[in-house]
């Protein structure tokens, strides 16, 4: 149920993004449904961010972002409820002055609930947007990344019913409880003939050792993964005795990111965190 499309000489394009749309769109196959037909098991797609697309939605929505790579893309499943969602946008807005990066603005992810079966659409998210600008101090690309999954981190423990999609100056995730044709029907931004980008992976899931929701659709923020991890009782307690000992001088103190497993996610999103850590921190796998 994975697959991926790659320009390999890095130029990026709309063709990418449509070839990798019709690879997750021709695997029904591998994905689950619920017994109403119109409800999947999860399906997405990984990108990178189109610079040539959002500077102009960002344009329409008041946000100035700047160059290509200047801004990075938070993107989130809040709760349903405006009470919720508003608190934890809040609460977002706040880890990020703390952690002394500018916020640039709100996009709510313009979408179209009608394609969805009953249970997706009874248990989908506030799916937004936020654009945060990067530091002048900073390079581009990795040591920006750093400081927005450092952020995010922070986040993630301050707020447990807010699921961060991705959050990178680099990549982007659209995915969600569809079934496989329901992925570009429901994500506005997938039809735009200006996103472009080099690389685009899809995953189309069926689920095994956990129920469905949106959150554990894949990909994750690093990984594409099938097949079940029989270890992973074991990885997850390795991981956590390992925690007091682990050091970065890339990230610096850890201990505001700890734990580095988030809990009550599947073993791919387990996997894709410890990953995404050491991707981050600098050390070797």
């Amino acid at each position: 149920g994975i697959g991926a499309v790659v320009n390999m000489d890095g130029t990026s394009d709309r063709k990418v993004v449509d070839s990798a749309l019709r690879i997750v769109e021709t695997l029904e196959h591998r994905a689950g449904k619920d017994a109403e037909g119109k409800t999947g098991d999860g399906v997405g797609i990984l990108l990178q961010i189109s610079h040539t697309y959002f500077s102009k939605v960002a344009k329409e929505a008041g946000i100035q972002i700047g160059g290509k790579r200047e801004y990075g893309i938070a993107m989130f499943f809040f709760p349903q409820t405006k009470e919720k969602y508003e608190k934890a946008m809040q609460t977002f807005e706040e880890v990020l002055k703390e952690e002394h990066l500018e916020f640039l603005g709100w996009r709510e992810v313009p979408v179209d609930p009608d394609v969805l079966g009953t249970k997706a659409l009874d248990s989908m998210p506030h799916i937004m947007q936020a654009f945060i600008k990067k530091p002048d101090d900073c390079e581009k690309g990795l040591e920006f990344d750093r400081k927005l999954y450092i952020a995010r981190m922070v986040f993630e423990k301050r707020d447990s019913e807010t699921y961060v999609v991705s959050c990178s100056s680099r990549t982007i995730v659209y995915k969600g409880m569809f079934l496989v044709k329901q992925l570009r029907l429901f994500y506005h931004d997938l039809n735009s003939p200006d996103y472009h980008s080099a690389i685009g992976i899809v995953h189309s899931r069926f689920s095994t050792n956990t129920f469905p929701t949106w959150s554990l659709a894949q990909p994750f923020r690093l990984l594409a993964h099938n097949g079940e991890i029989n270890t992973i009782r074991g990885n997850r307690g390795w991981m956590e005795a390992r925690e007091s000992v682990l050091s970065s001088p890339a990230l610096g103190d850890i201990k505001d990111i700890r734990p580095i497993i988030q809990p009550g996610m599947s073993d791919s999103a387990s996997l894709d965190n410890v990953l995404e850590f050491f991707v981050m921190s600098g050390l070797s796998l």
